[in-house]
């Protein structure tokens, strides 16, 4: 069985910041909530990467949990290389921009 290793890109970093003081913002303890969502995902994207289907290039996609957010991801390797953790209410195409 393949051990991945996940990478996070620098703007997928920044989303996940941003996202989290957001929710702080909203209501005490959601953005730690976003986290934990967070990290579920990525528990699973590493366990089985490949049950998410391509989407554009090599790129998958993995829905959070509850909030409105995707994990845009491409298997490289013994890699998960995480290039955006995307709110689905946004343009599509500024991620894509990415890749």
């Amino acid at each position: 069985m393949n051990r991945y290793h996940l990478i996070i890109k620098e703007e997928a970093r920044v989303e996940i910041s941003d996202a989290y003081f957001w929710y702080e913002k909203k209501q005490n303890k959601l953005g730690e909530r976003f986290l934990n969502k967070l990290d579920e995902c990525f528990i699973t994207i590493k366990s089985n990467p490949k049950i998410y289907a391509k989407k554009h290039k090599d790129m998958r996609q993995a829905l959070i949990d509850v909030f409105p957010f995707i994990v845009i991801y491409e298997i490289e390797k013994n890699d998960i290389v995480v290039y955006a953790v995307f709110n689905t209410h946004r343009d599509p195409k500024k991620w894509k921009k990415r890749v």
